[in-house]
């Protein structure tokens, strides 16, 4: 008899949870592809400063499938769709960004600049942040943000973000949440925030209870999820590795650890 295909999506984060900056996890892609069989509609939804395209992109190099995926949303194309559709005013942004280009590539297509000084800017994007950034490498740009009183607009909420060999290293998160605490003005685009999570029920057509998060951060994947109504899948393996190394029950070290409203309907080690 034919399998009918089932109605509920899966929603995937990346890293952490598909790869880890520089490979899948051992089991993902094969997963994903039992998953596709058996009519599990899949997307991904990632607090990535970068578009969705070059993030797709990125996924497929890494050996998963092209097409295994109906739906790639980025909280980095949440706000170049709101700044495309008029909703975000800024003109001249100063960008902080992961690598260079990143931030040319992401406006390609919009009515704005980018401003190579902070006196002639009018917002500051803060989409992603060197490795091996130190820790106070842009402070003296969130102080002239802070002076000035320029928004910060932020395309990945995460604190922290896993890499390989459980390396875990600074997101722009952290200094989005630092500034907000000093009194700056923070627009925050991505988990755990609910825009992202409207905007992809609305491209796949799903009402919020037909939804599953998989993600490996209780504060941003798991609280995002619950806040929007959807089901969650904690990944014991990623983000929070170390904290659930030892023999500690999972449920004993989740009572622990978890934020308000960050406890997962299901808990898993790893993809796969």
């Amino acid at each position: 008899m034919k399998r009918q295909p089932t109605s509920r999506r899966f929603v995937l984060d990346q890293w952490g949870v598909l790869h880890d900056g520089s490979a899948p996890y051992p089991a993902a892609i094969a997963a994903l592809r039992a998953l596709k069989s058996a009519g599990t509609r899949l997307a991904v939804l990632s607090n990535s400063g970068k578009r969705a395209a070059p993030n797709a992109a990125r996924i497929t190099s890494m050996g998963f499938d092209e097409g295994l995926f109906g739906l790639v949303m980025t909280s980095g194309e949440a706000l170049w769709q709101d700044f495309a559709a008029g909703r975000v005013t800024a003109q001249r942004l100063f960008a902080i960004d992961r690598a260079p280009g990143d931030a040319a590539d992401w406006a390609r297509g919009l009515d704005i600049a980018l401003a190579d000084t902070l006196d002639t800017a009018d917002a500051v994007l803060l989409m992603g942040l060197p490795d091996d950034a130190a820790p106070d490498a842009f402070q003296c740009v969130l102080d002239f943000a802070l002076a000035r009183k320029l928004p910060l607009l932020c395309t990945n909420p995460d604190r922290a973000s896993p890499r390989a060999d459980g390396v875990i290293v600074a997101s722009p998160g952290a200094l989005a949440h630092a500034h907000a605490a000093r009194g700056g003005e923070v627009w925050f685009y991505g988990k755990p925030h609910s825009p992202v999570f409207r905007a992809v029920e609305a491209a796949l057509g799903v009402a919020p209870a037909r939804l599953l998060l998989v993600g490996d951060s209780l504060e941003h994947d798991i609280a995002g999820a619950n806040a929007a109504g959807w089901a969650s899948a904690f990944v014991r393996g990623g983000l929070h590795a170390a904290e659930f190394a030892g023999r500690t029950p999972v449920l004993e070290t989740l009572a622990r650890i978890a934020l308000p409203g960050a406890v997962p309907t299901f808990t898993l080690q790893h993809l796969g």
